[in-house]
């Protein structure tokens, strides 16, 4: 019997992807998409809307039961009402949606200890090597280099710096002792604006429809080393979710990562 699925945040953009390619790839029972009560396309088929075939499935913003796992892309508004939805139905949650609260996070962590659930604010399998990289080679270069990571996504991302440049500079500080969050500097700007040493960087571009690109720099006195990443389209992430909901199935209650998932130590 296949799982049953249900999408939140099912007609935005990472949303359209994830139900688009989990109609073609027919490994989960999908019982709901849902979406905000103003949205435009409520009662709609769901199939339609996200560029793949009818499905007999209207977007809603009313959450059935009897879900298997959930996988939300929205906001970080409804975020807290996915992780009561999941509680109630015992269903697993792959939580994608970024830019969260402290107490949100902090009730992820707690709703943890009842079902299992992925959190992640990058589900590519290049991107989680990128982050299981970035430590480790910080590490190994030492404190004589400086770092710093740029992100660029489209115009339309709310949320700055990106919360997978947050994850990479997090991963680095735990590699390295350093101060997470205290170490990190938000851009520059004036006449006095010299790097502190043992902080990091982060730099956020918003342009265009930009998917996502990362780049983390290493650089001394007499060379650079960079790690980058670029996603050609949402598809890498979608894909992703996809694949963290399937291996969430049977699991027990805990707070998993998406190196779990894919075997990334």
């Amino acid at each position: 019997m296949k799982p049953k699925l249900t999408i939140i945040g099912a007609a935005g953009r990472m949303g359209s992807r994830i139900l688009s390619l989990a109609i073609d790839a027919e490994k989960f029972d999908i019982i709901a998409a849902i979406e905000r009560k103003d949205h435009p396309d409520i009662g709609k088929d769901a199939g339609l809307l996200a560029g793949a075939k009818p499905i007999n499935l209207e977007l809603k913003s009313s959450y059935p039961s009897g879900a298997d796992v959930v996988i939300d892309f929205s906001s970080p508004a409804a975020a807290e009402k996915s992780i009561d939805y999941c509680l109630e139905n015992g269903a697993a949650l792959v939580m994608g949606t970024t830019g969260l609260a402290g107490e949100q996070t902090a009730k992820i962590k707690a709703a943890s200890e009842k079902i299992p659930i992925i959190y992640a604010t990058n589900m590519s399998v290049g991107m989680n090597a990128l982050f299981s990289l970035a430590g480790k080679v910080a590490a190994m270069l030492g404190e004589d280099y400086d770092i710093e990571i740029i992100e660029q996504h489209h115009r339309f991302k709310k949320d700055a710096p990106s919360g997978s440049a947050l994850t990479l500079a997090e991963n680095i500080c735990k590699a390295t002792g350093k101060d997470f969050p205290a170490c990190l500097v938000y851009g520059r700007s004036g006449k006095d604006s010299l790097r502190d040493k043992g902080t990091i960087g982060i730099h956020s571009v918003r342009a265009g429809d930009i998917t996502g690109e990362h780049e983390v720099i290493f650089s001394t006195l007499g060379e650079t080393v960079a790690l980058s990443h670029t996603a050609h389209s949402r598809d890498t992430f979608a894909r992703g979710a996809l694949r963290a909901a399937l291996w969430l199935i049977g699991k027990e209650a805990g707070l998993y990562s998406m190196e779990d998932c894919l075997g990334i130590s």
